[in-house]
Parts: structure tokens; sequence; C-alpha cells
């Protein structure tokens, strides 16, 4: 299946990991509108001095212009998220927990499902997929490479919907790495803090290798 490059992604959270998926999409041609918590004004200059080219706006303006709109805010803040804007959107969840922003979350620390598929659940209307999460924002500023490039990073993609997915796939490999598909959303819990992959700057094949494991080791729990 051929998938056009994507054209124009919302960035919805202007801290670090919003900052550096801003300027690889616009390396890539991609163009880019941010939001952070407040006005637009509030990012308007650090927007103008870290990632010159994309547009400051607010949330609800930055949803509208994009082709894919990616959460980049402490998890916690999804609750907030204007569900309405976001109802058909492909919507790329990047956030994970951490207790030292999120505050203590019974709801996110002893959930079953994964916390991709709490968001999915609130944005009921959306197509959530969850991807460039298990990367520090630090390795995604550095390692980004050509598709051509020898020694690509990899980056996991958990979704329950095939066209949602390989779409992600190419924004993925737009920003400089190596796509792989791992599974349903409901797998994007291997991704998250406290698992294998969370923080792995890996290859694709060891990527998938450990992703192999995880998947006999939850069969032989389920057994």
């Amino acid at each position: 299946m051929t998938v056009q490059a994507v054209q124009s992604i919302a960035i919805l959270g202007a801290g670090k990991l919003g900052v550096v998926v801003a300027q690889l999409a616009l390396e890539a041609g991609i163009a880019v509108s941010i939001a952070g918590s407040g006005a637009a004004e509030k990012i308007a200059l650090s927007s103008k001095i870290l990632t010159p080219g994309a547009i400051a706006t607010t949330s609800r303006e930055a949803i509208r212009q994009a082709d894919i709109v990616i959460l980049a805010l402490p998890l916690r803040n999804y609750r907030t998220l204007p569900a309405e804007e976001l109802a058909g959107k492909l919507v790329i969840d990047a956030m994970n927990y951490w207790w030292e922003v999120d505050g203590s979350d019974p709801a996110l620390t002893n959930s079953s499902l994964s916390s991709s598929e709490m968001v999915q659940a609130f944005l009921k209307d959306a197509h959530v997929v969850k991807a460039l999460s298990h990367m520090g924002y630090h390795h995604l500023r550095d390692e980004a490479m050509p598709e051509t490039a020898a020694g690509r990073k990899a980056i996991a993609i958990a979704g329950d919907d095939s066209a949602d997915t390989a779409r992600v796939a190419t924004l993925v490999s737009q920003l400089g790495f190596d796509p792989v598909i791992i599974g349903g959303l409901s797998l994007g819990k291997i991704l998250e803090p406290g698992h294998e992959l969370f923080g792995a700057t890996i290859d694709k094949e060891t990527l998938l290798a450990i992703v192999t494991k995880a998947k006999n080791a939850q069969k032989s729990i389920q057994n």
C-alpha cells in the first residue's frame, strides 16, 4: 500500500519533546503548527527561536490545520483535550506517565489498559496511534537519519487500524527513523516506562526481537 507523504502536523505541547519533533518535521519539509497550554502569544517567542518556521497558535487552530495531531503533553492533561475538535483526526500519542510531572494518579498506575487505550477511550471519535514515545527527546534530535542511511534507529508504532499505522509509519520515516508496527494499541503498554523498550535507541532488528520476546512473555502469562 502506497501512502502519501505527510504534509502538515499539529503538535500539542511546546516542551522538549514537542520542540524536537517540530524541528525534525520542519527539516523534512512538513508544515508545523504548535500549541502550548495557553494563549499562542505565550510560546510565540520561544517558537520563533527554537522552531523557526512553525506556526505558534491555539490547540483548536492547530488541530484544524493539520493532517496528523501529535500529543506531546504531560499525560495527566489528556482529559483536557478538545475531543470534539479531534473527532475523525489521526492522533499520535507520544505521552508517558511520569509521577514527577503527573503526580500520583491511580487511574494511570493501576489500569490494565495501556495509557494510549485510555486516551483513545477519551477521544472516542479520533484515531489514536502510539508512537514517538519510547525514545528520549535528545536521542530523537541526535539520531534522525535519511531513509538511505546505514544504522538508522527504529521507532515502534502501536495502533488498531492498519491504514492509521501505515500513515504514522510514513511520518516516522520522514522524521528520520525506521518505523516498526508492533501490533494493536494494547501492545503500546510495552513502550511505557518500566518496560525494556522504554528509552531504547536501537535498530529495527533489535527492536523486533524485543517485541517478540515481550509478546511471548504475555502469551505465557495468559496460558
